[in-house]
């Protein structure tokens, strides 16, 4: 367990994992110096603002890492080189020597670092150089704690967004023949109780740890169970000849990944990645999700519930008033977005009417077609227009609006996010947010498979007249 009121040095504050484990810190009372390398580019949210100081460090420049405070008491370590460069092994070595040098001149106790999973006597580069950093961490004066994962399952997650690329562009797949190597993942809650749950637990310093969940699987089976889970029908065929780097050009050209980072993928996916033993869970209790678990928790609609059960609980044991608006952030890989900036005269005005929305109220601009897009929907047996909203200038998360639910109105920072519950082949946002003196308005559609983005671009030039009238509408002063 954590003790009050410590210092704890986040590395990797703007990756995937720092991101997540930040706000639970910060939760629990402690203070959070964030390392960044470019200030500028990193805003920690406004409620855990006190709580967070922010430096500018370049790992791979020594002088820089003076900057560190001398009174930390935990590091943690989560970055790496793996798609900056050919040369990343190198990089990652020099990185993790100038950390353990600076934090020589500290008084951090424990280092904490996420590492890859290594059991297997002959390794990817990617697994080796993770290796190797363990190493070069594990020479310094404090107490090394390492965690090895493997497929972390997650949205937003490298590893997961992968798969779904796969899964939703290709119902037929050609795949080279490590789909049929074994894996064990993991879901990021675990990981982030594991990790946020390590610092000053003595019976876990000077140790490794293998973190995965209670599924081995090929990757080929989580292709299968992906698809699954999104009543997707595919078919996967395995083809022994393709080559690495066939595999690569493969990996690239379907997912959103560069080459680089495809071909580290590739290299590491021919290694199993299963736990040799799990101690851990002796020592950190934690839900150890299985694979679809995993996945219906990924892809579990936004609702106020959900909200609850997100960061709640570690909020609630802080003690600290900690914004939930501002950790609840919509999916931003594989989606269409459709983004609109307007200039606000009158912030008030513009604030009612956009707590007026829907119902009696309206729309704004084309409700005409917003009516028929009711009518469409109840026809394939969605909710319609019908339920209106209960209270005609009030919202809270949870409420319905016409076909949407609230999952976010927060007044005071001006953020309105809905979600959409009408039927869609795929996910929807719409989501308003008052900043200074601009009104931003997003909607963001999440397809499902080829069908959700032929809808896409079906309504597109609707788009294009729904919501530039809603929003020209939204800041009009008369």
């Amino acid at each position: 367990m954590l003790d009050l009121s410590m210092k704890i040095l986040l590395t990797g504050a703007t990756g995937y994992i720092g991101k997540r484990i930040l706000p639970v810190l910060v939760a629990k009372g402690h203070t959070v110096v964030c390392c960044v390398r470019d200030e500028k580019r990193f805003t920690p949210a406004e409620s855990i603002r006190r709580m967070v100081e922010v430096i500018e460090v370049d790992l791979l420049d020594r002088p820089s890492l003076d900057q560190i405070p001398n009174d930390i008491d935990i590091a943690y370590y989560l970055v790496h080189s793996m798609s900056s460069s050919d040369d990343y092994a190198e990089l990652e070595h020099r990185s993790a020597v100038n950390f353990r040098e600076a934090l020589s001149e500290t008084k951090v106790k424990q280092v904490i670092y996420l590492s890859g999973m290594i059991n297997e006597e002959e390794l990817s580069e990617h697994l080796e150089s993770r290796k190797n950093v363990e190493i070069q961490l594990s020479k310094g004066d404090y107490h090394l704690t390492t965690f090895r994962a493997g497929i972390i399952i997650g949205s937003g997650s490298a590893s997961f967004e992968i798969i779904r690329d796969l899964v939703e562009k290709l119902p037929v797949m050609i795949a080279p023949k490590w789909l049929l190597t074994r894996c064990q993942p993991i879901c990021i809650v675990d990981v982030v109780t594991y990790l946020t749950e390590a610092p000053l637990n003595e019976e876990t310093y000077d140790q490794s740890f293998d973190i995965g969940g209670p599924d081995i699987l090929t990757y080929r089976d989580m292709l299968l169970q992906f698809a699954e889970e999104r009543e997707l029908t595919r078919r996967i065929f395995i083809v022994p000849v393709m080559t690495p780097r066939l595999s690569s050009y493969w990996l690239y050209f379907v997912c959103s990944t560069s080459y680089r980072l495809a071909r580290a993928l590739v290299d590491s996916m021919k290694v199993e990645v299963i736990c040799e033993d799990n101690r851990i869970r002796d020592i950190i209790e934690t839900d150890n999700l299985t694979y679809k678990e995993s996945l219906q928790r990924a892809f579990a609609k936004i609702r106020n519930k959900d909200i609850a059960s997100s960061w709640k609980d570690s909020f609630i044991s802080g003690g600290l008033d900690i914004n939930m608006s501002e950790f609840l952030d919509v999916p931003e890989y594989g989606c269409f977005k459709d983004v609109r900036e307007r200039d606000i005269k009158d912030k008030q005005k513009t604030m009612d009417k956009i707590w007026r929305i829907g119902g009696k109220t309206g729309w704004y601009y084309g409700n005409w077609m917003w009516k028929i897009r009711g009518i469409l929907d109840k026809i394939v047996g969605g909710v319609g227009l019908r339920r209106g909203r209960t209270n005609p200038d009030k919202i809270s998360p949870g409420d319905a609006i016409d076909f949407w639910r609230v999952i976010i109105a927060d007044k005071e920072i001006g953020r309105l996010l809905l979600f959409a519950e009408m039927k869609l082949p795929g996910e929807a946002w719409l989501e308003f947010r008052v900043r200074d003196d601009k009104l931003i308005q997003t909607a963001t559609f999440r397809p499902k498979g080829l069908l959700g983005r032929v809808y896409w671009y079906t309504v597109l030039p609707f788009h294009g007249l729904v919501f530039n009238g809603m929003i020209d509408q939204l800041v009009r002063t008369r």
